[in-house]
């Protein structure tokens, strides 16, 4: 039985990932302080006397014995990291260090959940690992791009001074159950608008793209990545390479819900990505991984998910 710490565990993402490691048979602790986390998220894995839940801010030092660590902690939606910038960069920074140093002591393995953001806004489409970005680094999301992106420069410096064994991973756009309502993500917030046949928010004129990933396949990927045989350090991407525009996105969500919701248009946010899609052939090649499940059975799923939400 393994030890497996998951910061952010309680998060969208983390309690998914708490859950599957759960069910493989490891001891599981949860590092979360509940700022986007929410304890509804793991309220079932408290049950079990292999899980551990530990509230804590990763911005602060933590001490336990561990095998592998799973650093999730910090909030991915420009609602919440853009809430306090100040906060977000210390969680990314500060965090990955405290992270690293718990690692270096337990000689334990560590993933890093990197972002596609790290790309910022791309001139290069898809987006391979070896693309170093175009990102504003003074603008109103330079606290998550910048923050990511200097945790992935720890993690590899950790590796090479003091030899710990590293994996980084750049999550591209996930959905699925768990997803908080008011996240301020374009899947929630168009499923929500939709189920209340209220408008539809589409920021900019709606033909920017996006590719979607459900979050068991994102989960998987992770967990491929952390028991690599190949030692591969990464970065490596993670999403679905399926590509659609946000206006396509909305209509299959309409149709879908059966809502007579209609679209407004606002001004797109400042720095917000014109196109967005991964090439996974990395992760093809080293993890054997590609995405299973098609959009239509994620939103299927996602949909009855804040349906039992909103009628509670």
């Amino acid at each position: 039985m393994k030890r497996i710490l998951v910061t952010g565990g309680a998060g969208f993402i983390g309690s998914h990932l708490c859950e599957r490691l759960l069910k493989e048979g490891n001891y599981v602790i949860c590092l979360d302080n509940f700022f986007t986390g929410e304890l509804a998220n793991i309220s079932e894995l408290t049950k079990s006397e292999n899980f551990k839940l530990v509230e804590h801010d990763v911005v602060e030092p933590f001490e336990c014995e561990v095998d592998e660590i799973y650093n999730l902690a910090c909030p991915a939606s420009p609602v919440h990291y853009q809430y306090d910038a100040v906060k977000t960069l210390k969680t990314s920074v500060f965090g990955i260090v405290n992270m690293l140093e718990l690692a270096k002591k337990n000689n334990a393995k560590i993933l890093q959940a990197s972002t596609s953001e790290i790309y910022g806004n791309p001139l290069v489409h898809p987006q391979t690992e070896e693309y170093w970005g175009n990102v504003n680094p003074i603008g109103v999301r330079s606290c998550y791009d910048e923050g990511k992106r200097c945790a992935e420069t720890f993690m590899f410096d950790y590796a090479k001074k003091y030899g710990v064994e590293i994996r980084v991973v750049r999550i591209f756009n996930t959905y699925g159950p768990k997803m908080a309502i008011n996240d301020g993500r374009v899947v929630s917030n168009f499923i929500v608008q939709a189920i209340q046949n209220k408008e539809i928010s589409m920021y900019g004129d709606g033909t920017q793209t996006r590719s979607f990933c459900y979050v068991s396949d994102l989960v998987e990927g992770l967990i491929r990545m952390m028991n690599n045989d190949k030692n591969f350090q990464g970065p490596i991407n993670l999403g679905n390479p399926s590509e659609r525009t946000i206006n396509e996105l909305a209509a299959l969500i309409i149709e879908m819900t059966n809502s007579t919701s209609k679209t407004s248009y606002k001004k797109l946010p400042s720095d917000d990505p014109v196109k967005r899609k991964p090439d996974i052939t990395r992760a093809k090649e080293i993890l054997n991984w590609e995405p299973k499940i098609d959009i239509k059975e994620g939103l299927r799923n996602t949909i009855e998910y804040f349906k039992s939400k909103i009628s509670d």
